[in-house]
């Protein structure tokens, strides 16, 4: 090879370079472990769905929820234990999940993810949410 320092130099710049999101990520994260959330406060002490479901698929719920009310016009939403609820991110979720700082924030900063809800959609005013 005429270029052998130049294509070693490109080789470890290209690595490096495919390494730094995994890095990056690695330590955006840190050694503390996932956020530690306060229960809500208020009489509820249980979500709609289990909190092991609701952490991982809460996205999906929420998409679902979306497209029952908009394209077909349902308004409740049956759980798998039977209770019934009122589909609705305001109506439902932030009435026990008031502090987006304390709660969506630190969970999406935490899985460095960066939810599109509110650009769109405003977050209530406290006392503000329409049943």
């Amino acid at each position: 090879m005429y270029n052998k320092p130049l294509i070693l130099t490109i080789i470890i710049v290209v690595l490096a370079g495919l390494a730094a999101p995994f890095i990056y990520a690695r330590m955006g994260t840190g050694a503390a472990g996932p956020p530690r959330l306060a229960p809500p406060p208020g009489g509820e002490k249980r979500c709609v769905e289990s909190k092991e479901y609701m952490r991982e698929h809460h996205v999906d719920l929420l998409m679902r929820w979306r497209d029952s009310r908009v394209r077909e016009g349902a308004l409740k939403y049956v759980a798998s234990d039977g209770r019934g609820y009122v589909m609705g991110l305001t109506t439902t979720c932030i009435g026990c999940h008031s502090n987006k700082a304390d709660f969506c924030d630190r969970c999406h900063d935490y899985a460095l993810v960066h939810p599109r809800c509110w650009d769109c959609h405003t977050f209530p005013e406290k006392g503000d949410t329409a049943k």
